[in-house]
């Protein structure tokens, strides 16, 4: 089991150096991920870093942690960028990157920025997305005629450090089943589930098994072999009852391979004006993952 701690890109957490100070002191207490989430316009107005800046900063900040994104909407991308930036960064961190996909939700980062406002169409552009990056950064001459993006002869240099590609994580909404379909044919799967007032870390467990064992079953129907990680999402202990309330046997036992702990500063633990203190967040990074 991996122990990592996933947040966002904005509010408090809008800041490259508060981010890359954050990932060093993750590192140090012994936390084996450090993920941030890809917003553009999140609900506001607040300070936002962009992700990959701020990743950057992080990479140069840190030796052993896993890095990546939580997930980046990929359809209001250009995959050709990302392609870019996903190989740039890899390269820089050693071989550290990890990235995380998804279609996004909210219309205001996507209705009223001018994206493409229908998820199925996003959905659908993601595949291609996914496609066209998988392709460029085998470094090799590669074309694509798709639906939405068409290429010509591209060839890009270098390729990522890992091979044969930079891991590629899905996430999507249970019991949503194309998303997790998707992540059956990648590298891991990033089930979310809805959390409303009757949620509890039990039920919620159930609906993890559910998730996890769809995907496997899609897996084994498509014949694909090989590693497949499995990522749990909690929240910031003890402050929601989610994943910290149970133990990593109960992780283990529900298929995840990845716990990870999110530090939202919004919503719980915090009875003042603004959101929780960094300071706060900070101090409980520092006391390092459950497994430690």
């Amino acid at each position: 089991m991996r122990y990592g701690i996933y947040l966002p890109n904005y509010g408090p957490y809008g800041d490259a150096h508060v981010l890359a100070a954050l990932a060093h002191d993750a590192e140090q207490a012994g936390w084996d991920g450090f993920f941030l989430w890809d917003h553009i316009a999140p609900e506001g107005p607040v300070n936002v870093v962009d992700p990959w800046v701020a990743l950057t900063a992080v990479a140069l900040n840190t030796e052993r942690i896993r890095i990546g994104t939580t997930v980046t909407p990929l359809p209001r991308r250009r995959p050709w960028k990302l392609a870019r930036e996903t190989v740039s960064l890899d390269r820089l961190s050693g071989g550290r990157l990890i990235l995380g996909v998804g279609i996004g939700l909210g219309e205001g980062e996507w209705d009223d920025l001018g994206e493409e406002p229908d998820q199925a169409k996003r959905a659908e552009m993601l595949d291609e997305g996914l496609d066209i990056l998988t392709g460029l950064w085998r470094a090799e001459p590669f074309s694509y005629e798709g639906k939405y993006y068409h290429i010509k002869q591209a060839h890009f240099l270098p390729g990522p450090l890992q091979q044969p590609r930079i891991p590629i994580w899905v996430g999507g909404f249970w019991p949503n089943k194309r998303p997790m379909r998707r992540a059956a044919r990648w590298d891991g799967a990033f089930p979310l589930m809805p959390w409303t007032d009757e949620s509890t870390p039990e039920n919620m467990m159930l609906q993890f098994k559910d998730a996890v064992a769809y995907i496997q079953d899609q897996r084994a129907a498509q014949g694909i072999e090989g590693p497949l990680d499995i990522v749990h999402v909690g929240g910031t202990p003890p402050h929601i009852p989610g994943l910290a309330a149970l133990d990593a046997n109960d992780h283990a036992d529900a298929g995840a391979t990845w716990c990870l702990e999110m530090l939202y500063p919004y919503r719980w633990g915090w009875t003042g004006d603004g959101p929780w203190p960094v300071e706060a967040m900070h101090e409980w990074v520092l006391q390092g993952p459950p497994s430690s």
